[in-house]
């Protein structure tokens, strides 16, 4: 059995330190995971406390069909949704937004090309289609499979996999075949 099944299961039973555990493995995932989607520092600080407030009051609704992650990333999504809803659609990003991606996540570069190449990455996949691009965060940056994906989006794997490989073609074409 994972650890966050584990936590969860005393979680659900009353153990607050389970519980903190849960907050403390998943919270940085979440709310990076929100901060792409929302561009904002204090939106994603708020949709990721919503996250939890929903994960907490529907703590028992797990049944334990999908992995815990994937359960937590699809309470996430709803709730980005519901923003998103009404907020009335997306965000442009800030150009401080965009400055600080180079800088952040994705991990050390040594070269100053591997991060105007991850800067315009970030780019291109900010102007893929909503549906596609939210494949591509919750793939590589969440680092879910292909069917945890779908499970989150409550998609077909199949229907995932095809938005998968239509946004890489998209990204690859837009890079030149680097």
């Amino acid at each position: 059995m994972k650890q966050a099944t584990r936590l969860y299961l005393k979680a659900r039973n009353g153990d607050r330190r389970a519980a903190s555990a849960l907050v403390k493995l998943f919270y940085q995932k979440v709310y990076s995971y929100l901060q792409r989607l929302s561009s904002s520092t204090l939106e994603a600080q708020d949709l990721t406390q919503e996250t939890f407030r929903r994960l907490w009051s529907s703590l028992g609704d797990y049944r334990g069909e999908c992995t815990f992650s994937t359960w937590i990333y699809k309470i996430a999504y709803s709730v980005y949704v519901d923003w998103l809803r009404k907020k009335g659609g997306a965000t442009e990003r800030s150009e401080e937004w965009w400055s600080g991606r180079a800088d952040g996540n994705p991990g050390p570069y040594e070269h100053a090309e591997d991060r105007q190449l991850t800067e315009r990455l970030y780019r291109l996949v900010d102007e893929l289609e909503e549906d596609e691009r939210q494949v591509i965060h919750l793939h590589f940056y969440q680092g879910l499979s292909l069917r945890e994906t779908a499970g989150v989006l409550d998609e077909a794997a199949s229907t995932v996999r095809y938005r998968f490989r239509r946004a890489i073609g998209k990204l690859r074409s837009e890079i030149g075949g680097r």
